[in-house]
């Protein structure tokens, strides 16, 4: 098929949304004749990494691609003016400037239409299911997602987020309400032949907008390169050590992390931090407060073959986030046969199996805090049960986290859209 992805965020070696608009479209260029319209300010690192020849390859399960080598996509850049961008700086006027960035990429996209017509538009990032897409508006079926942006922080751990989090979650909150209500949102839900929802809270709300038909798939998968990358064993000697890995944000939950390692008791181990963000200063007071501070680590933000090098350094993955709808981190983790400590909440736990870590009820603080501290306690007493979930974990990432696997799952996506 001819099909043309919408990726406002798309950049070769880099995580979160970025990673998933790149992983995309190369695992269907294998498959189909690829487009894909994204931001300009993309273009040096797209263009960059073709050249080197670093598009992923052949996943497993992917399949022969459509002449044996995997041609890679096509791309077209679009960007609003200079001279309006300005609201963009800091990312408070994000959400303005992609509204008005998909308006802008509908001109573009229909141009591209007009000179040979498309089978098919996907679109892809951003992954909110309460922002519209362009593709509603062009003449043909289109394939939303994966989608997320339906999770929300349990109520009883606002109370623990300090003013700036609990107004965020606020803000967060109503914007997706006025999101709900938008039409242009709406016509997208109700204009989708597939929706495709990373989490059950999502598609319970792409339901409600109006959606024909949701399926869940998640967005997060690694490519082959990444999973030999992460393939190494923990370190035999030095310290047990716990990771978290992501923006330090309060609704990553790494308060409640330094609250459990504080807890757990480990005085032999240590508990490392990669990445940055406006909390960092609120957590290393907290780790202070806590008399922890020997034992904690916070390695600022890493570029991601850093972090993965970091992640071969450290035996447990915890990842307690409050909303997350991917959970890259825990993918990579799993890859790397660390088992990953998570919130039983949204896209970690759809990714985290009891054989692989351990999922934490997320009912109160008061009593999650405790789990969580049990959990680290376990995991650093029992090399045999991290060996096991470990192992575990691999095999799951091998069969499941791969953009191979994702293509499959798109490639049925994109023949059900098509055959109406």
């Amino acid at each position: 098929m001819r099909v043309l992805i919408s990726a406002y965020a798309c950049e070769p070696d880099k995580g979160s949304e970025p990673a998933v608009g790149w992983g995309i479209a190369c695992a269907m260029a294998r498959r189909h004749d690829v487009w894909v319209l994204t931001r300009a300010n993309n273009r040096r690192a797209i263009e960059a990494s073709l050249a080197r020849g670093a598009m992923p390859g052949a996943e497993p399960g992917a399949g022969p691609a459509r002449d044996g080598s995997g041609p890679p996509p096509r791309f077209a850049y679009y960007d609003l003016p200079t001279w309006c961008r300005w609201w963009k700086r800091g990312g408070r006027g994000l959400r303005l400037y992609y509204y008005l960035w998909q308006l802008g990429a509908l001109r573009v996209a229909r141009r591209l239409h007009r000179e040979r017509p498309f089978d098919l538009i996907h679109h892809v990032t951003f992954v909110k299911y309460w922002t519209p897409s362009f593709g509603a508006l062009m003449p043909a079926p289109l394939v939303w997602g994966p989608l997320g942006g339906g999770d929300s922080t349990p109520r009883a751990f606002l109370r623990g987020l300090g003013w700036s989090g609990w107004t965020y979650e606020l803000v967060r909150d109503v914007a997706r309400r006025l999101g709900e209500l938008d039409p242009l949102v709406r016509l997208t839900a109700r204009r989708s032949s597939v929706a495709l929802a990373a989490t059950e809270a999502t598609e319970s709300r792409l339901r409600r907008l109006g959606a024909r038909r949701v399926e869940r798939l998640s967005q997060v998968a690694l490519t082959e390169d990444e999973l030999g990358h992460l393939a190494a064993p923990p370190p035999a000697t030095g310290p047990i050590r716990l990771l978290s890995v992501g923006n330090l944000l309060h609704l990553k939950g790494f308060h409640l992390g330094l609250e459990a390692f504080a807890r757990a008791g480990l005085e032999d181990c240590e508990y490392w931090l990669v990445g940055d963000g406006p909390e960092r200063g609120r957590l290393e007071r907290r780790a202070r407060r806590l008399g922890i501070t020997g034992r904690v680590r916070f390695l600022g933000r890493l570029t991601r073959d850093e972090t993965l090098a970091t992640m071969r350094r450290c035996h447990v993955l915890v990842h307690p986030s409050l909303h997350d709808s991917g959970g890259l981190a825990c993918a990579e983790a799993m890859a790397a046969a660390r088992p990953v400590i998570c919130f039983d909440l949204g896209g970690p736990a759809e990714q985290v199996r009891p054989e692989t870590g351990v999922r934490v009820p997320a009912v109160t603080p008061e009593a999650a805090v405790p789990a969580l501290a049990e959990a680290m306690r376990r995991l650093a007493r029992s090399p045999g049960e991290r060996e096991r979930l470990g192992a575990a974990a691999r095999r799951r990432a091998e069969r499941e986290l791969v953009w191979g696997r994702r293509a499959e799952r798109l490639d049925a996506a994109y023949r059900a859209a098509v055959a109406g």
